[in-house]
């Protein structure tokens, strides 16, 4: 759909109403992902305008959880990006080892695979029983299924494979059981796991973490967005604490960039080495 001034006008009023309404602020996501994300929303609900979206939403609240599906981006995997997780197996962990307790935060954790994927490395590890993992996102049925720990059986041969190319140790069907096309992960896994509602955009800082995983969510908001997430993330980690970003994420031009040391530049794999807030 090509967005002419009386579209953007529409989204706009429907973007304005939404964050009235519902307190969720769209308005600096990345403009051309959140019209394609808009689009859908629209399809799915048999709309053709914005304007009609606009007063489905304010009049039927449980339509909004079906468009909350719609904008959030769920594109994950058990150790999605391999070398990724051998980077932080070989750079991150032994650092995290010397901590009695480690406290991570997976923020945009969307259904949960990357937040079991760390869960199997720390246990593999020896300290899963010293860390809490806080896994947040703003989408909760996302979130409702990541705590489940339940998924297609058929994505089990992909995931083994990348628990394999990541460094994985053990036959990763020992994680979880399978039964009716479906696999579910071992409660243990999740034992050290807080699964909670947190939306980036209007929500706090969560204190202290030794590492912070967000990958590949902040390349759907524009740069001022990325700015302030960022600058909440720093809040968020101790002096020494790591940051792990997506492979098309920089720190590059942002208010942190010189709290923070690359430890593995390709890998956006950073560390908070100076002072507690930006000057």
């Amino acid at each position: 759909m090509l967005a002419d001034d009386g579209t953007e006008m529409e989204i706009e009023l429907l973007l304005a109403g939404i964050n009235k309404r519902y307190g969720y602020d769209f308005t600096h996501y990345s403009h051309a992902s959140l019209v394609r994300r808009l689009e859908r929303a629209l399809t799915q609900a048999n709309l053709t305008r914005f304007s009609e979206l606009l007063d489905m939403l304010l009049q039927n609240e449980r339509s909004f959880d079906e468009f909350l599906k719609a904008m959030s981006v769920t594109v994950t995997g058990m150790f999605r990006d391999p070398a990724f997780y051998v980077g932080v197996r070989e750079k991150v962990v032994p650092v995290l080892k010397t901590f009695p307790l480690v406290k991570i935060w997976h923020a945009g954790c969307a259904t949960g695979e990357e937040v079991y994927s760390m869960a199997v490395m720390l246990h593999e590890e020896g300290f899963l029983s010293r860390a809490r993992i806080y896994a947040t996102d703003f989408n909760k049925h996302s979130l409702h299924a990541a705590e489940t720990g339940v998924y297609p059986a058929k994505s089990m041969a992909m995931n083994a494979a990348n628990y394999c190319e990541a460094g994985g140790t053990r036959d990763f069907s020992e994680y979880y059981s399978g039964g009716y096309d479906l696999a579910k992960f071992r409660d243990f896994l999740k034992d050290r796991v807080t699964f909670s509602y947190h939306n980036l955009v209007t929500d706090g800082v969560f204190g202290e973490m030794n590492l912070i995983c967000c990958r590949n969510v902040l390349i759907y908001f524009d740069k001022m967005l990325q700015d302030n997430v960022l600058s909440k993330f720093s809040d968020s980690l101790r002096h020494g604490g790591f940051l792990c970003l997506g492979n098309r994420e920089s720190l590059n031009f942002t208010s942190i960039k010189p709290l923070f040391e690359a430890v593995d530049k390709k890998l956006r794999i950073f560390r908070k080495c100076g002072p507690t807030h930006a000057v």
